[in-house]
């Protein structure tokens, strides 16, 4: 057996803790940092005690607070022209997954030259970047503690991804009441986000013991806590508890990886805009349901740790499992494909074809084809629950 584990990041969890963010990049020894978060962490004042905390520490900060859902190249290049040579020493990335994939993003080239599309793939990076810290501000991307930054290249209208352990985050700061106060709608696609990661970490192919441990740790918790935290917005443990299980799952598939789910949702995100936690609440039970016959028994233990009866056989947990996760969905509020915005069915081939050229097609647990994704596209547009 072989396989390496790399987890670059401490991680720090306290109640209040954005209110010590600046004592924490002072002990990093930075000086000048630049803040990269998006319009509603900003609108709805979650920045305000960062803001306050790093002024107190005698830190300067540069903010950009415009990042898109599912962050594009050409705004990643734009920024990073911006402020190259500016003396920025860090990043501080606040918010959920674009907001940290974009601060990996810009890092990278605040000390190369180029566009960010120069960069996609594995290590590519030359020499060292400014160091990031997270403050992650949803539960479910995982995204503080993983090595990976996933831009839309607009030109192509494709999701990309950039690989390398110099932009994992150094630190990531978790405010256990962050979350407190997320919408109950986004508290359901990131806990679906985050509950996809889990699973794909354990049932692809590059998976490893360690990971395997977190994964399934996660799912545990997912199960437990996901509906409580929506359906229940003062659930402020669940909330808590689903902050962890998001955390977890990240160490998981970024020390494995993610698969075919995350081959299509990336495909329909660079195409339609389309929220990358909902694209993988959609297609979870389909890509479960097509690959739990080439590795039954790991399938089957996935179901056991969402809670499926233990004294069933392999065979049918793996199957209940399907149910359970159409069920999670419906009962989140998560639409059907045919109900996302733009989707049209003369583009399913493109989807196809795009999801098979993700960098993570690979590592799915069934080998695939553009025919086996155009199928699973296909039956999951005309589902009807």
């Amino acid at each position: 057996m072989e396989f390496k584990f790399l987890l670059p990041c401490k991680v720090v969890m306290e109640p209040g803790l954005r209110e010590r963010t600046g004592e924490h990049l002072q002990a990093l020894g930075l000086t000048r940092v630049l803040i990269v978060t998006d319009p509603g962490v900003k609108a709805a004042g979650l920045l305000d005690s960062v803001y306050a905390s790093l002024e107190k520490a005698d830190i300067a900060f540069e903010e950009v607070s415009d990042i898109k859902a599912n962050p594009r190249s050409e705004d990643i290049n734009q920024i990073a022209q911006q402020y190259r040579g500016t003396g920025i020493d860090g990043l501080l990335a606040a918010g959920g997954g674009s907001a940290m994939d974009a601060a990996k993003a810009i890092s990278l080239l605040l000390t190369h030259e180029g566009r960010i599309e120069d960069y996609e793939g594995s290590f590519t990076a030359k020499h060292a970047i400014p160091p990031i810290v997270a403050i992650p501000t949803t539960a479910g991307t995982g995204s503080e503690v993983t090595c990976f930054a996933v831009i839309t290249d607009t030109a192509r209208q494709f999701k990309m991804s950039v690989l390398d352990y110099r932009i994992g985050p150094v630190l990531a700061l978790l405010d256990s009441h962050i979350t407190d106060t997320l919408p109950s709608s986004i508290a359901a696609a990131t806990g679906m986000d985050a509950l996809t990661h889990a699973i794909e970490a354990y049932t692809c192919r590059v998976s490893n013991p360690i990971s395997d441990g977190l994964a399934l740790h996660a799912i545990g918790l997912i199960s437990q806590n996901l509906k409580p935290a929506v359906l229940e917005p003062g659930n402020l443990k669940a909330r808590e508890q689903m902050l962890v299980a998001s955390l977890i799952a990240g160490m998981a598939f970024g020390n494995a990886d993610v698969a075919s789910v995350h081959c299509i949702s990336e495909a329909i995100g660079g195409m339609y805009d389309t929220p990358h936690g909902v694209g993988n609440a959609i297609f979870l039970p389909f890509v479960f349901a097509h690959n739990r016959d080439a590795d039954i028994v790991r399938h089957a233990q996935v179901a056991y740790a969402l809670g499926i009866d233990p004294t069933l056989s392999p065979v049918d947990a793996a199957q209940a499992a399907v149910g359970h996760l159409f069920q999670m969905s419906a009962d989140l509020g998560i639409p059907r494909f045919a109900e996302v915005k733009g989707v049209r069915e003369e583009d399913f081939l493109t989807i196809a074809e795009k999801s098979k050229q993700n960098f993570s097609d690979a590592s799915n647990a069934k080998a695939m084809s553009v025919q086996a994704y155009h199928d699973i596209i296909t039956t999951a547009y005309n589902f009807v629950v």
